[in-house]
């Protein structure tokens, strides 16, 4: 199953959308993000957004351009700011278009602490988000075919480490 998160910048939701899929989904989906205007970095904040809560180093996340996934087919398009809903492309095979609106953490104002509130508020929307789309039958049923398929791998992998 393949996902692509859309937002203008792909330098906040849209990766902290991807970063929490490809984390909740255990590696059973192709997760990827773009922007329509890609930023040149993911904003600092986001990062610190997604490191507390996955716990683990994101530093290869990076703005990706929509240019890059146009023509490519893709399961589900979902965008998560509205300016990328108003000019979402086409994709072949007739994706699945969701909208989620989320506010922008990056426009917050006040001290570092405000804002770095309202980045962590909008990942656990996101993340709340997720939870509810993955528990949806057709998602649901891919990540348990996906990981049923995978056992044979992981358990000759284990003998072959000498885990067994």
């Amino acid at each position: 199953m393949r996902v692509l998160f859309l937002c203008t910048e792909n330098a906040a939701r849209s990766q902290i959308a991807e970063a929490l899929l490809r984390d909740m989904s255990k590696g059973t989906m192709e997760v990827v993000s773009a922007g329509s205007r890609p930023a040149a970095e993911v904003h600092p904040r986001a990062r610190d957004a997604i490191r507390k809560m996955l716990g683990h180093d994101v530093s290869d996340l990076h703005p990706k351009p929509l240019e890059r996934f146009v023509g490519q087919p893709f399961d589900y398009v979902i965008t998560v700011c509205d300016a990328s809903a108003e000019s979402c492309p086409v994709f072949p095979g007739d994706p699945e278009h969701i909208h989620w609106s989320f506010d922008n953490p990056a426009a917050a104002r006040g001290s570092a602490d405000e804002q770095a509130h309202a980045f962590h508020k909008v990942a656990s929307e996101i993340a709340a988000r997720l939870r509810i789309w993955l528990a949806l039958p057709k998602q649901r049923e891919h990540m348990d075919r996906t990981l049923e398929a995978a056992r044979p791998a992981v358990a000759r992998a284990e003998s072959a480490a000498g885990y067994r």
